[in-house]
């Protein structure tokens, strides 16, 4: 067991629910395995307390820093003194870093672990067409990754298709080029679909989309991570699809966020 110090540096995740979280079991095996005095920790945090959670995590000295996941990636942006300019686009982030002074800065990095996840299994996402469920916080960051990364067309489907509309101005906003249409549930006719929704994290969720509508030439994808089989990954196989879980999009954001929260090899 590692021995805390006064001198361990602490970081914390913000969730609620708080019982799925996997990020502090990893983020403290890269501590150890760089050496670096430091320990993560899960912080249950409600969305009706967040704002106070957030205000005396800015009053520890020893605190580097929170990853923050759902439901509070877009809460978090008005409690921080600074949101960097594609967290701000985005509309959401993951990761605070506390510096010295007390004062907040917020990064997001979902988008990009999620297409690195992809990448790392040997997915191709340059020329696909690309299927989204949500508008939401992940799903805003993998949106914005997915037409950066060269997926030939992005279709957005989202219970409030508003916030759909709003995504795809944001994201052309930046790729003017893009192919970006809303969708309805069902998800025919793209390469890959992508769950980027929390529907699947409790037992007896709806599906995020029209799962019999799926085809055996999809990739179906997921960014829940507890459970590992969510029921829409159960519904994909039996259409015959191939599934990539969740758990890539957070080994690949790992080292990316441990570097935005100042953590550093030991010398």
């Amino acid at each position: 067991m590692k021995e805390i110090s006064g001198n361990t540096r602490l970081f914390g995740i913000l969730a609620d629910p708080i019982h799925h979280v996997k990020t502090p079991h990893r983020m403290n095996e890269l501590f150890a395995k760089i050496g670096f005095d430091g320990v993560c920790v899960p912080f249950h945090a409600r969305p009706d307390n967040l704002a106070a959670v957030v205000e005396g995590l800015r009053r520890l000295e020893n605190l580097g820093g929170v990853i923050v996941t759902m439901p509070h990636k877009t809460a978090i942006l008005d409690l921080v003194d600074e949101v960097t300019p594609v967290a701000r686009k985005i509309g959401a982030a993951n990761v605070v870093r506390r510096d010295a002074d007390g004062r907040l800065v917020a990064h997001m990095l979902d988008g990009e672990g999620f297409v690195g996840g992809l990448l790392a299994a040997g997915v191709t996402v340059q020329g696909k067409s690309a299927y989204l469920a949500g508008a939401g916080g992940a799903a805003n960051a993998i949106g914005f990754a997915l037409v950066q990364a060269g997926v030939s067309r992005l279709t957005i489907a989202n219970r409030t298709p508003a916030k759909a509309e709003d995504l795809k101005a944001r994201i052309l906003s930046l790729h003017p080029e893009a192919k970006i249409t809303v969708g309805t549930p069902d998800p025919a006719g793209h390469d890959l679909v992508v769950n980027g929704t929390s529907l699947g994290m409790k037992e007896g969720d709806a599906l995020p989309l029209d799962a019999s509508r799926l085809t055996p030439d999809q990739l179906v994808c997921e960014v829940i991570m507890q459970p590992k089989d969510t029921a829409l990954l159960l519904a994909a196989q039996e259409q015959g699809c191939k599934v990539h879980y969740g758990a890539p999009m957070l080994a690949c954001q790992i080292a990316l966020m441990a570097d935005m929260l100042g953590v550093a090899a030991a010398k």
